[in-house]
């Protein structure tokens, strides 16, 4: 059972607010124009993420801006659950997400937080990012979807993790889970319609 009634405010708050601050940092931005890239908002899906990142012809820097926006959400989560406890963990972990999806210092616009929801995986409890690997792969192999294989992967997550007793993880990563595929709706939409370009398809 998740012990709610005994949480303090002021950690919850605090907790809240710093995974906010950590999951809204625009690595993908920022290293776009450290790297002279300028801004990547321009190019590909206009998002801030790796995969648009990557769009730039530079691996190194696609490379940082997953690490950065994996981090992000795995450090707010494991410093709470190392002192606070798997709730606070998870509220964390939440609030870090969402600073990912609405970072406030660009206008609330942010990636989709398939790299950051790996992070929050990987903060508390490791055996998510397995699950995750497994049947993202395994997905992706057989569809050639790299969308349709995210939005299975984020899916069973949270089924993985109340059979392996982990009920804090379990409801984080199911609130996780419902942010992604609101963010992926338009993925969504191209998959029923089988517009969804494949991974390694050339664009026309």
């Amino acid at each position: 059972m998740l012990d709610v009634a005994s949480l303090d405010v002021l950690w919850v708050i605090a907790c809240a607010a710093g995974g906010y601050l950590s999951g809204s940092i625009p690595f993908g931005l920022a290293l776009g124009y450290l790297f002279g890239l300028g801004d990547i908002r321009t190019i590909g899906s206009g998002n801030i993420g790796a995969t648009n990142a990557l769009r730039t012809g530079n691996k190194a820097m696609a490379a940082l801006t997953l690490l950065g926006d994996v981090l992000k959400g795995t450090v707010p989560v494991a410093l709470a659950l190392a002192y606070l406890g798997p709730v606070y963990a998870a509220i964390a972990g939440v609030a870090a997400f969402l600073g990912h999806l609405f970072p406030v210092w660009l206008r609330f616009k942010g990636g989709k937080g398939v790299a950051t929801y790996l992070g929050v995986l990987l903060g508390i409890a490791p055996i998510g990012v397995v699950v995750f690997a497994i049947v993202w792969l395994s997905t992706a192999y057989l569809t050639r979807y790299s969308s349709l294989a995210a939005l299975a992967a984020t899916l069973l997550v949270p089924i993985a993790y109340v059979f392996l007793g982990y009920p804090a993880a379990a409801l984080l990563t199911a609130i996780l889970t419902v942010l992604v595929y609101v963010r992926h709706h338009a993925n969504i939409r191209r998959l029923v319609a089988g517009s969804e370009p494949k991974i390694g398809a050339k664009k026309a």
